[in-house]
């Protein structure tokens, strides 16, 4: 009772549901294209199903992860190819590097299937997907992505009601917010390209901070974590970047249907 009257609880609260938003837009992202690979009429329920389930897992892997805080750190197992590959691999430092690969892998097969498509605007006919499939992804997914977050709220915290509001919470928001981006990337076909991009980018920054965490070296140079302030940085520049584009073939044309209706004309 003393717990949950306390202010400093509630304070914490906020931060970790701001937390678990910020972290979660790149989840999003991921939840909106996995679900776009099924059906029409399936895609609201996979994708209200897999952040259901992913809540729940998620709590689940709340109390694996307070129980087990210590382990999770710990070294598994040491690779040491002096001069060329050394390494101390952590559970921690694995699920990033790996769940990092495997979110590389998915935004390099879907970016390579965007460009092998004739007729763009059929594109979700071509790609179907079962809905249990997808669901089961996107929650393998989500809990690949929760992992550093759910550990940033430990480190806050160790109340246990604080984290899993705050878990309930932001997969309320994620379902919430989930139907509104799959219907903007329906309508922004190009933005579906870029946020396959910044899921190629968050891969690169699982990957380098699981080798960060286990003190990775490559041909005696050391892994280093990609900043957050980096990632964000690269994100704006992406989406500039493209509205800039975008309205400038616009404009292009525009001018070019202009000059053939008038030489047209003549």
């Amino acid at each position: 009772m003393e717990s949950l009257l306390a202010l400093d609880n509630w304070f914490t609260l906020l931060m970790l549901i701001m937390l678990q938003a910020v972290l979660g837009f790149d989840n999003l992202l991921y939840i909106s294209i996995e679900a776009g690979k099924t059906p029409a009429n399936r895609q609201q329920f996979v994708r209200r199903m897999g952040i259901g389930l992913a809540i729940l897992f998620r709590l689940v892997l709340m109390f694996v992860v307070l129980g087990l805080i210590t382990s999770l750190t710990q070294p598994l197992f040491d690779i040491a190819w002096v001069g060329v590959f050394e390494a101390s691999f952590t559970f921690h430092a694995l699920v990033s590097i790996l769940g990092g690969g495997f979110i590389m892998y998915t935004a390099i097969k879907e970016i390579m299937h965007l460009l092998a498509v004739d007729h763009v605007e059929n594109i979700g006919d071509t790609r179907k997907k079962s809905v249990t499939s997808a669901i089961l992804l996107i929650v393998f997914m989500n809990l690949i992505f929760s992992f550093d977050s759910l550990l940033s709220a430990i480190a806050l915290t160790h109340v246990v009601w604080v984290i899993a509001t705050a878990i309930i919470i932001s997969g309320i928001m994620m379902m919430v917010l989930a139907d509104q981006v799959s219907a903007f990337l329906q309508k922004n076909r190009m933005f579906e390209v870029i946020g396959l991009f910044i899921l190629f980018i968050v891969g690169i920054l699982l990957i380098t901070e699981g080798g960060h965490l286990a003190h990775m070296e490559l041909f005696t140079f050391k892994v280093e974590a990609m900043s957050k302030a980096s990632f964000y940085f690269v994100i704006f520049v992406m989406v500039i970047v493209s509205v800039v584009q975008t309205r400038y073939r616009n404009k292009l044309e525009a001018l070019r249907a202009k000059e053939h209706e008038t030489a047209a004309g003549h």
